[in-house]
């Protein structure tokens, strides 16, 4: 059966959408993501967790980037 969805490659017309990937937003906190995830850095490097929850950060402060190690923690302002 040529038009059979279950033989089109990911992507193809026709063929099943792939699950959706869940993004949570915290305000003044880091993307948490369900893993795995590959992120494509400025440089058009690649980086991959294959956690099932990953915090990416969005502060820039990480010595980790683009991994979050709640280091927005530290310099948030306490008296927002």
């Amino acid at each position: 059966m040529p038009n059979d969805p279950a033989d089109s490659a990911p992507g193809e017309p026709g063929s099943p959408a792939p699950p959706a990937r869940r993004v949570t937003v915290r305000r003044r906190g880091p993307l948490l993501m369900e893993g795995p995830v590959e992120v494509e850095l400025e440089d058009g490097t690649t980086v991959r967790s294959d956690r099932f929850r990953v915090a990416l950060c969005t502060c820039r402060r990480s010595r980790r980037y683009p991994w979050c190690d709640t280091s927005h923690r530290r310099r948030a302002d306490p008296s927002r």
